[in-house]
């Protein structure tokens, strides 16, 4: 049986314009933002299966917005009330809490507080805070960003990414880098242990006792580590631990080292050296994107899981500590899975450039 045609979606001058608004506003909520693309959509004359297949969601969805639309106009793109009690709140108000948010200043402070936002709207500081978490807004936090400048990045991106995703065959992928200045500090007075109801306790103050540098190259395939501790980290370090790898790799494989922009990898030493030895292959992530380098991440479980928390009363303890870690990760590795492929990666980059720059900040 052939469906049965389904009635027209024509929009009046207003209504084309809240919905395109709705659509164009980056303060407007995910949800009603799509509902707006799927009536702007069926207004040109898609069907439902068409619009489905545009805009990357189900026939259902298409289908339920465009009746809702159909019946109520704009207000059947408004999610229905529920049973409760009845809103003292209402959508001016949410309104205004949302934009005093995103778009001013509390007077000569940098960012609201429920208190300052509830004095500001006369409403209380439990409103305020309800609507925050609602619309997923937290004044008080900030986080730290950085855009790579490198000319080369689109190229690094890719040679990177191809490598952890597609290793070449007969050859190792090693990400490699330092982590330097490792302290090793000892409290001022024992750590005391963890009890019921109370978490585990260290003094803010402590004694340095020196540092070491400990270089790594994590093994993307098994998750093992090469590793070995220098008390400085210049070229000549890290030509030492280039031979470290030499010798522990199988002479048959070839060596394909994933590395950060540091002045000592590309010394004319190190750049000598290589000649000498051609199954070394060196990669270079881009500047600034030391995300890219999974060795990081292996360093971060090494901060978390044995760092943070230990007392060293020297740099040989320390050296030691750590070497002992390593031996047991070793003894059960866990590779980090690469997933998100390179085109991903700049897909996802360039449409955050362009919400910045569309933000009028």
């Amino acid at each position: 049986m052939p469906s049965p045609k389904v009635a027209p979606v024509v929009l009046s001058d207003e209504e084309r314009s809240v919905l395109s608004g709705w659509l164009r506003r980056r303060k407007t909520a995910q949800a009603l933002a799509a509902r707006s693309r799927i009536v702007l959509r069926c207004a040109e004359g898609g069907t439902i299966g068409q619009v489905a297949a545009d805009l990357g969601v189900s026939r259902d969805m298409v289908s339920k917005w465009r009746s809702r639309f159909l019946a109520r106009r704009l207000e059947g793109l408004t999610d229905e009330p529920r049973p409760g009690r009845p809103r003292l709140i209402g959508d001016e108000q949410v309104e205004q809490v949302i934009t005093k948010t995103l778009e001013e200043t509390p007077g000569q402070d940098t960012h609201w507080s429920t208190r300052s936002m509830a004095s500001a709207t006369g409403m209380s500081q439990s409103a305020v805070s309800r609507i925050w978490r609602a619309f997923g807004l937290k004044p008080h936090l900030v986080e730290t960003w950085k855009l790579s400048t490198d000319p080369q990045f689109i190229e690094k991106v890719r040679d990177v990414v191809g490598l952890y995703m597609a290793p070449p065959e007969n050859a190792l992928v090693l990400a490699v880098d330092e982590k330097s200045q490792m302290q090793a500090i000892d409290r001022t007075a024992p750590i005391l242990p963890i009890m019921p109801t109370t978490p585990a306790r260290m003094t803010h103050d402590y004694i340095r006792h020196g540092t070491t540098s400990l270089f790594a190259a994590f093994d993307i395939s098994s998750g093992s580590v090469i590793a070995h501790h220098y008390r400085r980290h210049r070229q000549q370090e890290f030509l030492r631990f280039l031979k470290v790898i030499d010798t522990a790799v199988p002479k048959d494989l070839d060596l394909h080292l994933v590395l950060d922009n540091y002045a000592t990898h590309k010394t004319p030493k190190v750049k000598e050296w290589l000649i000498r030895h051609p199954r070394f292959h060196l990669h270079f992530t881009p500047t600034s994107s030391s995300w890219m380098n999974l060795v990081e991440r292996w360093f971060a479980e090494l901060t978390n899981r044995k760092l943070r928390r230990s007392a060293h009363r020297s740099v040989t303890e320390l050296e030691t500590d750590v070497r002992t870690w390593i031996n047991e990760w070793n003894t059960d590795p866990k590779p980090f899975v690469w997933t998100k492929t390179a085109d991903e990666i700049l897909e996802t980059l360039a449409a955050y450039c362009g919400l910045i720059n569309d933000s009028g900040h």
